[in-house]
């Protein structure tokens, strides 16, 4: 199939052309260098700093610079290693004790101990209390503390990822000012213990980032080297590329191949890749009362299983770093496996077959809604109506998204998740296929398998389970997995920084030339 050229897109050529003719005549400002300022543009706001209400991964990266966790473990040899606590023990198959280490110091002066650390914990396990992504804490039982730097944690299950969760998306609180501001005072006003403090924050526009001097020495993050982090949230593109082809941006993240391969022809530019642990796939919304009745129907999701060509997509569009998946996880992720899942092969004619077949001769209608990947949609697009399924594209900003599909008025999503940088695959699946708030197919089946799969203590166990359940996924076409997402960045030659695969951006590490 041909992509089609639309006005829209000879449009992006066009600006970006003459983008990267300016840079040729423009110098990239000096600036960032001699005030020791970092500037970043993201294209997404978080909807709450506090990283118990965010699942964007701008608030991700904001969470890890400023606030701290239990347990840390090291991107590149996936050791755990002490953060808040110094050290611990599995006392039995629920039971973790941890030493907590002393004389560390949250950003507005209050002392950290075993009250932080046992308030943060039970607050985040009551359900009533609704942190946005239940499958990060609803594993917790109970914390308890046990002296003035010693702390029980006790799972509802057995839960062996217990170690990998509290080294990633379970950052700690400062219980005095928790207790008084809550999630709506540490949105306005964040406090952490990290290597980054806040000291400016326009939600929805910016936030200002500066060194934590005070920041403890045997932490596994280093005392950064850059001063101040300017964060603005640009959701225009071709606005961020031409702000960090002017200089007045030093870093921006997740740019479409094409930009990508055009600025790493400017002299003054950087570009870095590679694969991510994200993976990208569309729900088909087959809950009763939702808007997409069709979709219950598993010719109908097959046909729109056959009617993609992931691989061409992946070539052309998403880009080297870039593979086709199978089923919903990240193939490095502890559990995750396609052997035994069915393929669905490129196969147009067999799409609108399945169509007919269902009832739908002449395609049908529907909507899809996406929060990013613009260019990656409008191909999908482009192949969804060659087999006669028109869908008309709503692109809002990824918590709109999130709350239309959670009111069960979503049809057909085109979603990416990296699944809190958790290398297992609770962090995955489950999410949404699990009955938790995101999860549209509600196969009884499929839960309990998951169930299984993350509380036992086996991993052989645990990988048969999950196998068995990513299978039935597949063959009952819930919902279409796409390929793993590669990150651009592009950055000016005067910034050192390092490209991982869980998608952080760690300022603690980065540098000037």
């Amino acid at each position: 199939m041909k992509f089609e050229v639309t006005k829209k897109s000879i449009a992006r050529s066009i600006t970006c052309a003459l983008l990267f003719s300016m840079a040729g005549l423009a110098g990239t400002a000096q600036a960032a260098k001699k005030d020791d300022t970092l500037r970043f543009a993201y294209d997404q706001a978080p909807e709450s700093v506090d990283p118990f209400f965010n699942n964007v991964r701008i608030g991700v990266i904001i969470g890890a610079n400023v606030w701290d966790t239990l347990i840390y473990r090291d991107p590149v040899t996936n050791e755990y290693k002490g953060q808040l606590a110094k050290s611990w023990k599995q006392v039995n198959e629920r039971v973790i004790d941890f030493d907590l280490r002393e004389g560390i110091k949250f950003h507005n002066g209050e002392e950290f101990d075993a009250d932080s650390v046992v308030y943060t914990l039970n607050f985040i396990a009551d359900p009533a209390n609704k942190v946005t992504t239940q499958a990060n804490v609803n594993w917790i039982e109970k914390a308890e503390k046990l002296g003035k730097y010693k702390v029980r944690l006790t799972t509802k299950k057995i839960f062996p990822a217990a170690i990998e969760y509290l080294a990633g998306p379970v950052v700690i609180h400062p219980v005095k000012y928790y207790t008084e501001a809550g999630p709506k005072g540490m949105n306005l006003k964040p406090v952490g213990s990290g290597p980054y403090k806040v000291t400016q924050y326009t939600p929805g526009k910016s936030i200002v980032l500066e060194r934590n001097t005070a920041y403890f020495k045997d932490s596994p993050k280093p005392l950064p080297k850059i001063a101040k982090i300017e964060i603005r949230f640009i959701p225009d593109r071709q606005t961020q590329m031409a702000e960090v082809l002017s200089g007045s941006t030093d870093l921006i993240m997740h740019v479409p191949k094409d930009q990508a391969d055009q600025a790493a022809k400017a002299p003054k530019l950087q570009v870095v890749s590679g694969e991510t642990m994200r993976i990208v796939f569309m729900q088909l919304n087959a809950m009763d009362g939702s808007p997409s009745p069709q979709f219950k129907d598993i010719r109908v999701r097959k046909a729109i299983n056959h009617a993609i060509d992931r691989e061409a997509i992946s070539k052309s569009i998403v880009g080297g770093g870039s593979r086709v998946i199978n089923t919903i996880c990240f193939p490095a992720q502890f559990g995750c496996s396609d052997e035994g899942a069915a393929r669905y092969k490129y196969d147009p004619e067999l799409a609108k077959k399945l169509l007919a077949e269902a009832g739908f001769p002449n395609g049908f209608d529907t909507e899809i809604v996406a929060y990013r990947e613009r260019n990656q949609t409008e191909a999908l697009i482009n192949y969804l109506r060659a087999v006669g399924i028109r869908a008309k594209l709503s692109f809002p900003q990824y918590a709109a998204m999130r709350e239309q599909i959670r009111a069960n008025k979503a049809q057909l999503t085109h979603q990416t998740w990296g699944s809190f940088s958790v290398n297992d695959v609770s962090a995955a699946t489950p999410v949404y296929f699990g009955f938790e708030s995101d999860d549209v197919t509600r196969d009884g089946e499929v839960r309990d398998l998951l169930n299984r799969g993350n509380n036992s203590v086996d991993p052989t166990t645990r990988k048969a389970y999950y196998k068995t359940a990513l299978a039935l996924i597949a063959e009952r076409a819930h919902a279409v997995p796409l390929w793993s997402l590669p990150v651009y960045y592009v950055a000016s030659k005067e910034l050192t920084f390092k490209a991982y695969p869980d998608e952080l951006v760690r300022f603690w590490e980065m540098g000037w030339k």
